[in-house]
């Protein structure tokens, strides 16, 4: 597992902690592949009860490296449709993974940071979180089943807000529209999500993974048949002159123009 993804486990919480805070912890291939790879750990591993994910640094994840990203978009014909792709894997790993997800927020979530919230079974923010999903700022579409899972869980106005605005809110925000289940102050942050995380393993586990399934897998189909829709227009997407001209301006520190694509 990279380095910038860190793995601990004990009392059957599988801990997964971002770890590249001097990029505010943008996510690269490398990344997405560990993370999936811990997701598929603590399915198949019976001593494993609980995941949770935390990061270092002053945020939660930036999104996608987008060194990466431009890479990906020259290079893989179709990175979002291949199952074998690190973040089609991750994705899905969260999608269908059985066993407790536990998420704590610290400072900037924004794309994947957010979406990724939507799988989790719980999700806990600092204060100063923020949260944001600027796919159409990029050119792209949402992806991880948000444009099924986010409405039924907001509503339509408020989702259009997120993602066709791209509008950041603050964590009391979040709370308030059940992106996350509390706000605590920063520094209680990863204390108070590594307790529910070990709370959850404590309690007794077959019902705890009926529970979670009675809650989920009404939907699972749906979010995955959404989930594979979203990845063939977000691959198309990432060809487009539009994310090229949107990562061209992320890289010159200038706004897109998007007034001659067509």
């Amino acid at each position: 597992m990279t380095e910038m993804i860190q793995r601990s486990l004990e009392n059957g919480v599988l801990t997964l902690t971002m770890n590249r805070p001097d990029k505010k912890n943008a996510l690269t291939e490398a990344m997405y592949a560990a993370l999936a790879d811990g997701l598929e750990e603590a399915e198949r591993d019976p001593q494993i009860r609980v995941t949770l994910i935390l990061a270092n640094g002053d945020a939660f994840t930036a999104g996608n490296d987008m060194g990466d990203f431009a890479a990906r978009g020259s290079a893989d014909p179709k990175p979002q449709s291949n199952e074998t792709h690190p973040t089609t894997r991750f994705l899905q790993n969260l999608a269908t993974i059985r066993k407790p997800l536990v998420a704590g927020v610290n400072g900037l979530a924004v794309g994947v940071g957010v979406t990724m919230l939507l799988h989790c079974d719980l999700a806990f923010a600092g204060k100063s979180a923020t949260f944001a999903m600027p796919f159409v700022n990029l050119g792209l579409v949402p992806e991880a089943g948000s444009t099924f899972l986010l409405p039924r869980l907001i509503g339509q106005q408020k989702s259009a807000q997120l993602l066709l605005l791209g509008k950041k809110i603050d964590a009391d925000k979040a709370e308030a529209l059940g992106l996350v289940a509390e706000v605590v102050s920063d520094d209680k942050l990863r204390e108070t999500a590594t307790a529910a995380a070990h709370e959850l393993a404590a309690k007794a586990p077959n019902a705890v993974l009926a529970t979670k399934a009675l809650l989920r897998d009404g939907d699972r189909d749906t979010v995955m048949s959404q989930m594979k829709e979203e990845g063939e227009i977000f691959a198309a997407q990432l060809r487009s002159a539009e994310v090229k001209e949107a990562i061209s301006a992320f890289f010159e520190k200038r706004k897109p123009d998007f007034s001659k694509v067509s």
